[in-house]
């Protein structure tokens, strides 16, 4: 189907109701694979960090990682989910290039972590923000598959490639795979609910330290299951389920453009077909994948090799005593200490700033300038670089260091973009920095008082406005000595200046 076929947003509102179902996988940062003892490092060379147990060679026996349990514990309690007193894994079988042992190791009918919710603040244009509950059917450990890539296609899919290539280093990583029951009733708010829970999920991941929750990288990626139903009628309609998608505007971007193809189809007499689907990012539609299979067609068996796991209630309090503060009542205790307006705090958490921002106040900034640097022309760079704001290479304590200089009068805000440039650049401290680029402002009077007799006799009018009262003028002759001292000069010393000689 072409976008030119799809019914508008507002169109689908008007004929059906939308559920969703949201499936999010989290890849655990242990040093160690699931079942085995492979390193999990990202970017290694391909199929380097794999053994007889992660590739399914016969007689390879699995043993559960601990802390990947520790990890799917904690998450759970996090979500207010009840833990499981036992439960154990299971087989999920299916062919695949990407699984070697022809089967997944999952849990299917007793999770770890079950029946929780999280209370979700949704943006409202315009208005108060909204909490919406989303309920949490399971959270269970399972492991990630490894990374088919297909060579010679023009859309890097299997389709039209020449031959395809299999990296087994993912196969065996935990995952953590977070299930939504069915989120109903949001009409038009559905696809900015969606974005938000994974935000907020993801503030939460990272907040408990189980994972760098990178959606660049995939440690993170969401699953949307959207269906439609007519309007009023109550009950789900046929599902189909957007696979791996990885950033928060692209869910948000699914949902509503699963909402218009669905609506399309449902309107033209047509049925929805219950598959999977790859969402593209370039064009912001989603095209076919495959039939979905419903659970009994994966023939799951528990797993014969790996006993059951048993929490003790004991060890299940130890660990929810560990439990950070929630994100969001976080949130809103440092928004009322540093005095952001919603706005300015909703933009600081969109940006992926909010960590960044809090640990530059912790290293002495303001939280007015901490924002600023961040928001501004830090979140420019990485914008400009194509990467997440915490991938760039300067650390809050440099930008507060930087603001620091910035405060003590030795250089200016113009100097301190410089100097990202060299911390970016990698030429040291912000301090030597300033010394090797000789940014330091010049305070001299001595220097000063030459440059601004300078700019009074190249502007005898803007000098008489001054005498005649019109401070206003200065302005003017301000930025006549900035320009001689190359940006260099202290401009609120240089007005003092001005206003001394032409008083």
């Amino acid at each position: 189907m072409s976008t030119t076929e799809l019914k508008t947003f507002e169109e689908a509102l008007e004929s059906f109701d939308p559920a969703m179902g949201l499936e999010v996988h989290v890849e655990l940062s242990t040093l160690t694979k699931m079942f085995c003892g492979c390193p999990t490092e990202f970017g290694a060379e391909p199929n380097t960090q794999v053994c007889p147990t992660c590739l399914g060679l016969p007689g390879a026996m699995p043993a559960v990682n601990a802390k990947a349990v520790e990890a799917a514990i904690r998450i759970g309690l996090a979500l207010n989910c009840e833990i499981a007193e036992w439960c154990r894994f299971a087989r999920k079988n299916y062919f695949y290039p990407d699984m070697p042992k022809n089967f997944q190791t999952s849990q299917y009918d007793e999770p770890i972590a079950f029946e929780g919710y999280m209370d979700v603040t949704v943006p409202v244009e315009g208005g108060e923000d909204e909490i919406v509950r989303v309920a949490i059917e399971r959270a269970h450990m399972e492991e990630d598959t490894g990374k088919s890539l297909h060579v010679g296609g023009a859309t890097g899919r299997i389709h039209g490639a020449d031959h395809s290539l299999v990296d087994y280093n993912r196969a065996g990583i935990p995952l953590i795979e977070i299930v939504t029951k069915p989120i109903t009733g949001m009409g038009e708010k559905a696809p900015a609910v969606a974005r938000a829970y994974v935000a907020q999920l993801r503030e939460l991941i990272i907040a408990l330290g189980v994972s760098d929750a990178r959606m660049d990288q995939g440690s993170i990626r969401a699953d949307v299951n959207l269906s439609l139903a007519p309007k009023g009628a109550g009950g789900l309609g046929t599902r189909s389920e957007t696979k791996n998608v990885n950033s928060l505007r692209s869910v948000e971007r699914a949902v509503r453009y699963e909402m218009q193809r669905h609506a399309a189809l449902l309107s033209s007499g047509g049925s929805v077909l219950q598959e999977t689907r790859h969402w593209h990012e370039d064009t912001g539609i989603t095209t076919s994948g495959r039939e979905k299979s419903d659970a009994e067609d994966y023939r799951y068996f528990p797993e014969p090799d790996l006993v059951p796991v048993a929490p003790s209630r004991e060890w299940v309090e130890e660990l929810r005593a560990t439990l950070p503060e929630n994100p969001t009542v976080k949130r809103a205790r440092l928004q009322a200490e540093w005095g952001f307006s919603d706005l300015e705090m909703r933009d600081t958490v969109g940006a992926g700033a909010f960590g960044l921002v809090e640990q530059t106040i912790a290293a002495g900034a303001t939280p007015t300038a901490a924002r600023k640097w961040w928001l501004s022309e830090l979140a420019r760079r990485a914008n400009e670089a194509g990467v997440e704001i915490t991938a760039l290479a300067v650390t809050p304590a440099e930008v507060a260091a930087v603001q620091g200089l910035v405060d003590a009068g030795t250089i200016n805000d113009k100097m301190a973009r410089q100097v990202f440039d060299g911390l970016l650049a990698g030429e040291g401290t912000p301090e030597e920095i300033v010394a090797s680029r000789g940014l330091a402002l010049v305070s001299d009077d001595g220097a000063l008082g030459a440059a601004v007799d300078n700019a009074i006799a190249a502007n005898p009018d803007v000098a008489q406005k001054i005498r005649d009262g019109k401070v206003a003028a200065a302005g003017a002759l301000i930025g006549s000595v900035m320009k001689e001292m190359r940006g260099q000069a202290d401009a609120g010393r240089v007005r003092e200046l001005i206003l001394e000689k032409l008083a």
